[in-house]
């Protein structure tokens, strides 16, 4: 017998036929199993049980040698998709804090950062995309912008290396914003996030949605 629409189960199942909807790329599949329940929870408990959920799993599969890129890719994708037709990227009901953005930092491989933008989108938050910046223009975008959180992308070390002066100079500027690493660098090397002085390294997209809703938490006290 079916579960009832509105019982624990029956969202975990969803989550579950949501996930191998993305697995298998079949955005039309994911769409539906949210028109199925949309009556019933908001937009928000809709994200936050079944896309979040399915993400994370997807997210410790890639890091585990389970799904190739290409899935963690379009998972992303579908998900940003969508999320964008429930929750439009004005909508009152996107949540605003951290202010936050994201940014490839002095390089030109942004298939990383598109993963984690889409992902993050996916989980509910509006979300600047600075593209590809020098670490003069992040330091002066970040600070006008107020954020509470920045979020830089690397691929190359050399790249990385030019997180510690970002950092420094926000520091110097007094800039309290939080500034989380990712890229192939951090990977490598898990004390490189120390090194370069930010304040968190991610492995996977799912990591970044996790330290989203740490600042945001930490907002909220």
């Amino acid at each position: 017998m079916a579960e009832p629409i509105s019982s624990p189960e029956y969202l975990k199942n969803q989550a579950e036929a949501f996930r191998e909807a993305l697995l298998s790329s079949d955005e039309e599949n994911a769409r539906l199993i949210f028109e199925e329940a949309k009556d019933q929870y908001s937009p928000l408990e809709l994200v936050e049980t079944i896309v979040v959920p399915a993400l994370d799993d997807i997210g410790t599969g890639w890091a585990n040698n389970q799904y190739a890129l290409s899935q963690v890719y379009m998972s992303g994708r579908i998900c940003e998709n969508v999320v964008d037709a429930i929750l439009p990227p004005e909508s009152g009901m996107r949540k605003a804090r951290p202010k936050m953005a994201i940014a490839l930092l002095n390089d030109y491989h942004a298939l990383g950062k598109r993963i984690v933008y889409a992902t993050l989108r996916a989980g509910g938050y509006q979300v600047r995309d600075y593209g590809r910046v020098e670490a003069d223009e992040l330091v002066e975008r970040v600070i006008d912008d107020e954020l509470d959180l920045v979020l830089i992308s690397v691929l190359m070390l050399t790249s990385a290396m030019n997180v510690k002066e970002v950092s420094r100079e926000l520091r110097k500027r007094g800039a309290t914003v939080k500034i989380a690493v990712g890229g192939a660098p951090f990977r490598l090397d898990p004390h490189l996030w120390q090194v370069v002085e930010a304040d968190v390294a991610g492995v996977t997209a799912s990591d970044a949605l996790s330290i989203a809703n740490d600042v945001a938490e930490g907002l909220s006290l």
